[in-house]
């Protein structure tokens, strides 16, 4: 039997974490016919064939299974020795990826990442900004970044940047010779420009005052997924927004939008940064969940 490279390990571990070709060669960086290709010669160099594959999906034979349980934890302890010498080196080195939902990663952009590339060159950060929800182990991220009631519960949790606040905004154009609301029924009333959640379903709005929660699934002929076209779409007298205040903030500032129904639009706990509990945390991540925790005590 030929010994097996590394390469050959890392790309079978990585088939057998994700359970698909397309999503292990994407987290790596390859060509699925490549990997497809480095499968297959560790199968012949092995003799024994290690996944089961059909059109439609990909899983371990009973010897791929028994490889794994043996490869995985040889590889944990490469990339944790490895890191050390990146330690002793000085200098954390190497890739870090992070998906974040956008209002994360405006946050990041604005402060955090500027300062984390300046301080550590030899780190490549990948930074992927999407609205649906992924399981970032087997998406092949390090870390994730959501609000906190959307942290999955086996993970470590680092909050940054404060409370958030969801506020309801119109265009005065649009508020002219019409009722202002008083409470959230009196969204009915109204124009609504509706929000599609990355689940494919509409976002019902959610508010509360004095310990009383209501929600309305609002009327409107515009729905949009994206807060940044919300606010522009409030912003041209399309209708009432409902938005994380920091996207609608400078447009209220210049008068350009207003805010209607402030009391029932208390704060809540706002973002944070998460990663696997289970799982050896590399240096990068370290290094950036420090300046995180910094530059947020200086906030």
């Amino acid at each position: 039997m030929v010994r097996p490279s590394l390469s050959d390990l890392a790309a079978f571990s990585a088939v057998a974490d994700h359970q698909s070709f397309r999503k292990a060669a994407d987290v790596m960086g390859v060509s699925r016919s490549a990997l497809s290709h480095a499968i297959i010669g560790l199968e012949a160099k092995l003799g024994v064939r290690l996944f089961n594959r059909t059109t439609r999906s990909v899983s371990l034979t009973q010897a791929g299974s028994r490889l794994l349980g043996r490869v995985n934890p040889l590889l944990q302890d490469l990339d944790q020795a490895l890191d050390t010498l990146s330690e002793e080196r000085g200098t954390p080195s190497g890739t870090l990826r992070i998906n974040a939902n956008k209002s994360g990663a405006r946050i990041l952009l604005a402060d955090v990442v500027p300062r984390f590339l300046e301080l550590y060159p030899d780190v490549e950060l990948d930074l992927v900004s999407e609205g649906r929800l992924v399981d970032i182990v087997e998406q092949g991220f390090d870390a994730g970044i959501r609000l906190l009631e959307a942290v999955p519960k086996d993970m470590i949790a680092v909050r940054f940047g404060g409370d958030v606040r969801f506020v309801t905004v119109a265009a005065p154009s649009y508020l002219d010779g019409k009722a202002k609301p008083q409470t959230p029924d009196d969204l009915h009333q109204h124009c609504c420009i509706r929000q599609r959640l990355p689940s494919g379903k509409r976002y019902r709005w959610e508010f509360s005052r004095r310990g009383a929660e209501i929600s309305v699934d609002v009327p409107g002929n515009l729905t949009l997924d994206d807060s940044d076209l919300l606010v522009q779409a409030a912003a041209d007298g399309r209708g009432i927004a409902y938005v994380p205040e920091h996207f609608a903030r400078p447009l209220v500032g210049s008068g350009r939008l207003v805010t209607v129904l402030d009391d029932w639009c208390p704060s809540m706990p706002g973002l944070a940064l998460y990663y696997p509990r289970s799982r050896h945390v590399p240096s990068p991540l370290r290094a950036f969940i420090d300046l995180l925790r910094e530059v947020d005590r200086s906030r």
